[in-house]
């Protein structure tokens, strides 16, 4: 006898009661990911061995100039992916596409913060000489930690639905004072300069 695998279900017994309940790993693992990820950024920022400069682009006095713009590009995608979910959400109107806009703008932002992290890591590493330096290693560690396990949390079912906002909101928050130590500080100690 063979199974059609597009026939209804009706003789095979029900799910047991609370399977319609997330598990704790549906959880545990992207907060692990989330861990594992930051905990090796902070690592290999602080045993690798800085080369003061990653790379360079044509037209930027500087790398830091160069890192500011960029960082400051994530920051406004990062804005534009705040409204958009605002739209999404009903906490603004917006028109139907705001969700597309989200996500494209969430690329985006992630596709610009790269390069950032990868020369924050690999020119610089994981430094602690001041506060502000200090406070913007543990952060960038953090937001790509936090970033890993909200990207993992957004193809799971069943979610509490505070849940992607608020990590969202995290998310947010975190490139905000990323962008606040680095871009932010960079502009007004030397001058907003390409």
């Amino acid at each position: 006898m063979s199974v059609d695998p597009n026939a209804a279900t009706q003789g095979f017994p029900p799910p047991p009661p609370g399977h319609d309940r997330p598990g704790a790993a549906r959880y545990l693992v992207p907060a692990l990911v989330a861990a594992a990820v930051a905990v090796g950024l902070g690592v290999y920022g602080k045993v690798h061995d800085p080369t003061g400069t990653a790379f360079d682009l044509a037209g930027f006095s500087s790398t830091g100039a160069v890192k500011s713009w960029l960082a400051t590009t994530a920051f406004f995608f990062a804005l534009v992916q705040l409204v958009s979910a605002l739209m999404m959400y009903g906490k603004l109107p917006g028109p139907g596409w705001s969700g597309a806009l989200h996500r494209w703008s969430g690329r985006i932002a992630f596709l610009v913060a790269v390069p950032v992290a990868v020369h924050c890591l690999y020119a610089l590493g994981y430094q602690t000489y001041s506060t502000r330096v200090m406070w913007h290693s543990l952060l960038g560690c953090f937001f790509f930690g936090a970033f890993s396990a909200k990207m993992l949390l957004l193809r799971s079912e069943r979610l509490p639905g505070w849940l992607l906002p608020a990590i969202g909101g995290l998310v947010f928050a975190v490139l905000t004072a990323l962008w606040l130590t680095s871009a932010f500080w960079f502009f007004r100690t030397f001058g907003v300069t390409t």
